[in-house]
């Protein structure tokens, strides 16, 4: 069904687990997606298709190869593939957002599918498959998916910048959520299969040469891409600053989560030959009853940006060591609950220890003293 009108008068049609974008007349595209991609103005439809076959079932692939994979997508969406260009994800079509930004005469939307639960990740993130001679030996699927109309005449150079405008934006709207990656330590900024198509309107009697962030263009793409990234994470994931008003979805890229305090809380028990004053269910009942306190999570924020400081190397390990401290103390006063920490001697840092050591170190004291305060029977 015809679900958006754009105001280069051509529609916006969902069917078959696909977006579909039927031109009504001649367009420039830039596309990255493996058929049909890079910079084309014979192109008479785009498209992005769910490739998801089910919950638990895995993606496969059509074709020998990913642009193979594509071509029978369009052809099963009774496009001729030799004049489409589409992208893959994982994210259903029904949970696109769709957001248009104008000034004047020129008109800016952006159509957005996404979602990084399963594959978010940093630029320079370890990887997750080798490709040689167009064949994928893995393919993760999660992916945000950026479809951005232009109704103005844009140069080919212009097109790939508003490509980098785009980017920027979606890796905004993912910082500004503070979502972590899948496969570091650090923040994501977008997943690893992502892809974006740009489409103008060589029609359109304005012609535009820039969409930089100080062209009134690159502001339209940024608002447009910013909001529509945003409203599909939530859609498809539930991502928003609600859902991660939370200590553990703040940790989580540091592989904190309830097992992880559970197994400590064991440890403690038996390190203090003592019995289990709770069982695994209610000790992660306690975990989820002071998840979301605002006084836990606002600290925990805090504490997460230390060890990113001292990851980017902004702040020293004394520095971040005795702020961590301090905040540590301040949970548990928070808690009524007494400090087993007392100053920075306590995290047994040494000179020599490398910054990978100091944060593991400083993860594992975070752990120590959530398990605590998760640890002693409370109604909260």
């Amino acid at each position: 069904m015809m679900i958006y009108k754009l105001s280069t008068g051509d529609e916006v049609h969902r069917y078959d687990k696909s977006i579909v974008i039927p031109f009504k007349g001649e367009r420039k595209v830039v596309s990255s997606g493996p058929l049909n991609g890079g910079y084309r103005e014979d192109l008479k439809y785009v498209f992005n298709n769910d490739s998801n076959p089910g919950a638990g079932i895995a993606c496969t692939m059509k074709g020998e190869t990913y642009e193979e994979h594509m071509m029978i997508t369009a052809t099963e969406l009774g496009l001729d593939g030799e004049f489409a260009s589409g992208l893959c994800t994982a994210a259903s079509m029904d949970n696109v957002s769709i957001k248009e930004e104008e000034f004047e005469d020129v008109k800016v939307t952006a159509i957005v599918t996404g979602g990084i639960d399963v594959n978010g990740g940093r630029a320079g993130d370890p990887a997750s498959y080798v490709e040689r001679n167009k064949k994928i030996s893995k393919l993760k699927l999660g992916t945000i998916n950026i479809i951005l109309v232009i109704d103005a005449d844009l140069a080919e150079g212009t097109m790939v910048r508003s490509v980098v405008t785009a980017t920027e934006a979606k890796t905004a709207a993912i910082t500004e959520l503070m979502a972590g990656s899948m496969y570091s330590r650090g923040l994501a900024t977008g997943s690893g299969t992502d892809g974006i198509i740009v489409v103008s309107n060589p029609s359109s009697d304005n012609k535009l040469t820039d969409a930089g962030k100080h062209s009134k263009l690159g502001e339209l793409i940024g608002l447009s891409v910013k909001s529509a990234v945003k409203e599909a994470l939530f859609l498809q994931t539930e991502l928003s600053p609600k859902y991660q008003h939370s200590f553990l979805k703040r940790m989580k890229r540091f592989k904190v989560d309830e097992d992880i305090l559970w197994e400590k809380y064991k440890n403690i028990c038996i390190h203090k030959k003592a019995q289990l004053d709770l069982t695994k269910a209610e000790f992660i009942n306690s975990v989820h009853k002071i998840e979301r306190n605002n006084r836990l999570v606002t600290l925990t924020s805090l504490y997460a940006h230390l060890i990113d400081e001292l990851d980017w190397e902004l702040l020293s390990k004394e520095e971040v060591s005795l702020e961590c401290i301090n905040i540590l103390n301040e949970i548990c006063s928070n808690f009524d609950l007494e400090s087993p920490l007392s100053g920075h001697a306590k995290l047994n840092i040494n000179d020599e220890d490398s910054k990978d050591q100091i944060i593991s170190k400083l993860i594992d004291k975070f752990i120590l003293i959530i398990t605590l305060v998760a640890g002693v029977k409370r109604d909260v």
